[in-house]
């Protein structure tokens, strides 16, 4: 998962803001396309994953299809498709420990 530039998207009647992306690798025929799901999710205040937002499939062609070799190829492809920008990577908060007594 990765974090981007957050994006406004129209969700039951509201403006509400995508601020993490996930994307897979669904299909590929080894010739000449790759197809990849998405994701757009919401952050809740505490960091972790919210609400799915948005979501769809993407098919890579052509001379993209032909140059990808990388996931890093592969992300910057879906978020160039969207017109997103990726800003870091996803990292889920760590609930804080409590102290171990004796």
């Amino acid at each position: 998962m990765k974090t981007i530039t957050p994006v406004q998207i129209w969700k039951n009647g509201q403006l509400v803001s995508a601020s993490v992306l996930n994307s897979y690798l669904i299909n590929d025929n080894l010739s000449t396309s790759a197809t990849f799901w998405y994701g757009l999710f919401q952050e809740t205040a505490d960091g972790n994953i919210g609400a799915q937002l948005s979501q769809g499939n993407l098919t890579m062609t052509g001379a993209d299809y032909a140059s990808f070799e990388t996931n890093l190829q592969a992300w910057d492809w879906v978020a160039k498709q969207l017109n997103l920008t990726i800003i870091g990577d996803y990292v889920a908060p760590v609930p804080p420990t409590q102290p171990q007594t004796a």
